[in-house]
């Protein structure tokens, strides 16, 4: 059983950087939040960390990465979005992907992202995506209109 971690926003956010080849070194920034992702083993296996926050706009960048496939499951899915749209309020997301992370951009499309392609977005020889999500998009996706995850708020436990 997985277990999440709040409150560790610096450690989570320096190890999901390191799993982002364009993001790396540099990491998100100090102002940036972020969720841990705990195996059974008590080892970080992934995080999502949430950057380039615009309160008067309400929009806020996401970012997460993982060692391993395991990560990714409802509970996971369900704070990955309840953070942003429910304890921020935002009124839309967005995160900038590599136009040849093909994997990634259908599992964004099939949680119904809009897409903007953006010319060099990661450097001369590079394209890049800008995927937005709005509050609306999240409410009335084929997912949340079976799993209900945008009518209840996620309970934040802080694993041990």
């Amino acid at each position: 059983m997985l277990r999440y971690v709040y409150g560790q926003d610096e450690l989570v956010a320096k190890a999901v950087a390191q799993l982002i080849p364009h993001v790396g070194n540099y990491g998100f920034g100090s102002a940036a939040k972020a969720i841990g992702v705990i195996d059974e083993e008590g080892l970080l296996i992934g995080g999502l960390v949430y950057h380039n926050y615009d309160p008067q706009a309400e929009v806020i960048e996401i970012s997460g990465a993982a060692t391993n496939s395991r990560w990714l499951t409802r509970e996971t899915i369900r704070r990955m979005y309840q953070y942003p749209f429910h304890t921020c309020a935002c009124q839309m997301i967005f995160q900038r992907t590599p136009a040849d992370s093909v994997k990634l951009l259908g599992q964004l499309a099939a949680y119904d992202y809009t897409f903007i392609k953006v010319p060099r977005m990661f450097g001369r020889h590079r394209d890049g995506v800008l995927c937005t999500l709005t509050y609306e998009d999240w409410c009335n996706n084929k997912f949340n209109q079976r799993l209900k995850h945008h009518l209840v708020d996620a309970p934040q436990e802080e694993a041990a």
